[in-house]
């Protein structure tokens, strides 16, 4: 299953994924979306001289690396030194991000954000983000280790017809092997390599890296993909969803209370307080509720393999009877 050097096989994914994005040039495997994203930002670095990253805040989760955990309230155990190099702009805020740029004039290598926060985004807006951070000299990261696959076999970035530096992959692309990837432009992934003559990167170290069952997940994923209806299937189950979840809000007379978010095919929920303030602890009693009731669901996310019954059973949870429950 792993060698010490490339197996064939790592060349024929990485051509097939290269394919699937015709502005990148080179892709770099690894096991987890942390590897991946913190890899992007060591080469945004490296290219840009620069030592300061601007994350988008209202995106939970980019790394288990010191350069993002110091920006949350996790922070212990991470210098302030590392930590003050990470600031936060808000999401469709693009004065924001601007007066940062202002606010640390040459510091900022690059922006890393998803395409998306709780709604669809537009061309306009991501467009006008690239724009932005080359105005400045920094490069442009979309993490699409969400949004990869399942809202367009190419990506955010091709649904939305915008070009990143560079991109970062995972979760549906190996369809729950353990594979991410980093993706970009040649005249910034070639420095993680060695065919330069500039100061070298160590890009990533990854044992596990080129594994070959997980390689080859991706290869049956993507043709499975490329053959059938999947994301249309998962944008039709995932409305179908929130449409009955959102019956059953209004029904039960818990508007504000209750709430799907997100796109179809990656819905969440949250839950309120008497105030209306998002609250872990009704959210937590909530889980804890689906539970009993045999359903695991810490997210909406619909999957390819999801039944139209498993979707009418989610949508059956809230506010009826035992026995309706039972039917259900």
């Amino acid at each position: 299953m792993n060698f010490t050097r490339p197996a064939d096989i790592e060349v024929e994914c990485a051509e097939k994924v290269l394919g699937l994005f015709p502005h990148a040039d080179m892709v770099k495997f690894a096991k987890n979306g942390s590897d991946a994203t913190s890899a992007a930002v060591k080469l945004s670095r490296a290219c840009t001289g620069r030592d300061m990253v601007a994350v988008c805040a209202d995106h939970p989760f980019f790394s288990s690396d010191d350069w993002f955990i110091g920006s949350t309230p996790m922070a212990a155990g991470i210098p302030r030194q590392i930590s003050d190099l990470t600031v936060r702009f808000g999401y469709n805020d693009l004065v924001g991000l601007e007066d940062l740029f202002n606010r640390y004039p040459g510091r900022i290598a690059c922006i890393i954000m998803e395409a998306e926060a709780y709604a669809p985004t537009s061309h306009e807006y991501l467009q006008s983000m690239i724009d932005l951070c080359h105005r400045y000299g920094a490069l442009f990261i979309l993490d699409e280790i969400i949004t990869g696959f399942r809202c367009h076999l190419g990506g955010a970035q091709a649904l939305y017809g915008v070009v990143p530096d560079l991109s970062t992959f995972g979760k549906a692309m190996g369809n729950g092997h353990s594979v991410s990837a980093l993706v970009g432009k040649r005249e910034f992934m070639e420095r993680g390599g060695l065919d330069h003559d500039k100061e070298r990167v160590f890009l990533m170290s990854s044992t596990y890296g080129g594994e070959t069952s997980s390689l080859a997940a991706v290869l049956a994923t993507i043709e499975v993909y490329e053959n059938e209806d999947v994301v249309g299937t998962l944008h039709r189950k995932g409305e179908k969803l929130a449409a009955g979840i959102n019956e059953k809000i209004a029904s039960n007379n818990v508007e504000g209370f209750f709430e799907v978010v997100g796109v179809p095919c990656n819905l969440i929920y949250a839950a309120h307080d008497p105030e209306m303030k998002r609250s872990q602890s009704f959210r937590s009693l909530f889980l804890q509720e689906t539970i009993k009731r045999g359903v695991l669901m810490p997210s909406l996310v619909v999957s390819y393999s999801h039944t139209d019954a498993d979707i009418e059973r989610r949508r059956c949870l809230g506010g009826v009877s035992e026995g309706s429950r039972r039917r259900c």
